[in-house]
């Protein structure tokens, strides 16, 4: 049993990330659930963590040969999104400034929240089924994976939509609304 303990994806650190990481599925699982003041103040504190706890993994070496398997289907892509959608309505949509389109566009890109938050939650939740499966391969493999797409795109669009809630709670419309209510 303290051979099993040692193994990277016993650690803290991976352990607080994969915790996170449900939790941040389970959200958007459940978005219609809640309200919207809620869904966004708990993304609000949820995704900064969410980039923290992966930030400070280490990256392990690869175990298996191959690509770890995919658990989420079109169908749960498409449910976050359009659920996500549904609850921010015009408050999906924010300019992005962040993406390589921009540089040679004198237009403004529009990119949505909800598009983001389905990209990442792809990502947690293939890494989740795969930290499921309790082989250790397998399961530092889906971890990898998951800190792979982090550093290749994932990342930049938890900070994009982290910047854009930030923006859409702050405004004074927003403020009035919760208000409201």
């Amino acid at each position: 049993m303290a051979e099993l303990t040692n193994h990277y994806v016993y650690s803290q650190e991976v352990i607080d990330f994969v915790t996170v990481a449900v939790q941040t599925c389970l959200l958007l699982e459940h978005v219609e659930e809640q309200e919207k003041q809620d869904f966004a103040e708990r993304l609000l504190q949820m995704l900064p963590m969410l980039y923290v706890k992966t930030r400070s993994l280490e990256i392990p070496e690869p175990e298996l040969d191959g690509y770890p398997q995919h658990f989420v289907t079109e169908e749960d892509y498409n449910y976050v999104s359009e659920s996500v959608k549904q609850m921010l309505g015009s408050d999906d949509v924010y300019l992005e400034v962040f993406v390589e389109d921009m540089r040679y566009s004198q237009e403004p890109i529009s990119a949505f929240i909800s598009e983001n938050l389905a990209d990442i939650y792809q990502e947690l939740k293939d890494m989740a089924g795969n930290y499921q499966t309790e082989d250790e391969q397998v399961m530092s493999d889906g971890v990898l994976a998951c800190i792979e797409g982090f550093h290749e795109h994932w990342g930049q669009k938890l900070l994009n939509t982290l910047r854009a809630l930030h923006s859409l709670t702050e405004s004074e419309e927003w403020k009035e609304r919760a208000n409201e209510n």
